[in-house]
């Protein structure tokens, strides 16, 4: 617990997170026309936030570690796919395919449309009708295997009441988050247009809080534990808290 000082600075951290919100919304509205220089600013102003969302993963991790028939078989999955990662040709076709066609969705997600889409093995693109920042680095902290894993069975249980597959299926979004990570870090070690045109850092940021805040709404969607408002509720306590020590720094 934050104690009375921490629970009367709340209020404060969830204006201070409002009026974030509505800059980023904004910025992803206007995204062409906002300079490099503004993002970086934006992103300095969120690092509070990645620190709290890391706070709060641990908080979730330990809440959630009862779950055995979960994380066993997720990080049975995720140990698999690194075997086959670090041992055999990796599979860039479907990972360009997975890439460019995140890129797509969340083109049609905003209102666009995909004019040209293309994918191999050496690399790929999609022609658009409009773009921000979102749309444009989606695919490095959307995992597109994994919601479509999910998406598949959620649609199975539903109509073949998939219950006692339930194992397989953890095995199957561990394996494919840990293809989502590796092969997402494995193509960030060459310059990649999608981050350039955005700003090295400001990209950075949004990359780490795409993929934490998936861990952070994921986990207890799958295992139920902790509640997913509590999770969130962490978030901003942890946040809050890293605000609070910057203050007394400044």
């Amino acid at each position: 617990m934050w104690g009375t000082a921490g629970r009367e600075r709340h209020p404060r951290l969830l204006h201070l997170f409002a009026a974030i919100s509505i800059v980023v919304f904004r910025l992803n509205r206007y995204n062409s026309r906002v300079p490099k220089w503004l993002k970086s600013i934006i992103a300095i102003l969120l690092l509070p936030f990645c620190a709290g969302a890391v706070g709060a993963l641990v908080r979730v991790v330990r809440a959630s570690g009862g779950a055995d028939t979960f994380w066993v078989a997720f990080i049975g999955g995720a140990a698999c796919w690194l075997v086959v990662f670090l041992l055999l040709p990796k599979p860039m076709l479907a990972y360009v395919f997975g890439h460019e066609l995140t890129h797509a969705l969340w083109t049609w997600l905003f209102g666009g449309r995909v004019k040209r889409f293309k994918a191999t093995s050496d690399g790929g693109h999609v022609v658009i009708s409009k773009s921000n920042f979102l749309i444009v680095l989606a695919p490095y902290f959307f995992p597109f295997y994994v919601v479509l894993i999910v998406l598949i069975f959620a649609i199975g249980n539903f109509l073949l009441g998939w219950d006692r597959h339930l194992v397989w299926f953890h095995l199957l979004v561990g394996a494919a988050y840990a293809f989502h990570l590796t092969l997402t870090c494995h193509i960030l070690r060459t310059r990649q247009s999608d981050i350039t045109s955005q700003g090295w850092l400001f990209s950075t940021v949004v990359i780490f809080l795409g993929n934490i805040s998936g861990l952070l709404l994921g986990i207890p969607l799958l295992t139920a534990r902790p509640p997913l408002l509590a999770a969130l509720g962490w978030w901003l306590q942890e946040s809050g808290a890293v605000l609070l020590r910057l203050g007394r720094l400044f």
